[in-house]
């Protein structure tokens, strides 16, 4: 099995990793869409409460995680957060889903974060096992309103 290798996200991945949120629900890009959607991805690639991470197999992106470290009200330490986690569709249940997570969470502890909490979609069932065989636990729902 070829070697799995996690780094950060640079802007030279911007097209992989559009095209990775694409398979995971999110718009697509258009011409009308990509200069201000090309403009937000490389401004939240520098942020410093971020850390997104992108797998490569082969020298191709095969998948992307956002890590973010948020601070919460009633506690001193951040909490991480993964909003985002795709791995593309031919290349699933080869780990390369684990190796982003795992990743994350040494990034979460190096943070010295209290804690990872990570939304996925109610119908990622296959995804929700690698989440809880890595110790995570389902705690909650989340709610969403389009405006």
């Amino acid at each position: 099995m070829p070697e799995i290798l996690i780094r950060a996200a640079t802007a030279r991945d911007f097209n992989a990793v559009a095209s990775l949120l694409a398979e995971l629900g999110r718009d697509a890009l258009t011409p009308e869409s990509e200069r201000a959607i090309k403009l937000g991805y490389e401004k939240y690639i520098k942020r410093p409460d971020t850390a997104p991470l992108v797998a490569e197999l082969d020298g191709q992106v095969v998948g992307f995680l956002s890590l973010e470290y948020r601070q919460r009200l009633n506690r001193a330490a951040p909490q991480a957060w993964i909003p985002d986690l795709i791995v593309t569709e031919p290349k699933r249940g080869q780990g390369v889903g684990k190796a982003l997570l795992l990743r994350a969470f040494e990034l979460a502890r190096e943070q010295k974060c209290w804690s990872v909490t990570l939304e996925s979609g109610t119908h990622r069932t296959t995804a929700h096992q690698l989440y809880k065989s890595e110790g995570m636990e389902e705690v909650g729902s989340y709610f969403l309103m389009k405006l």
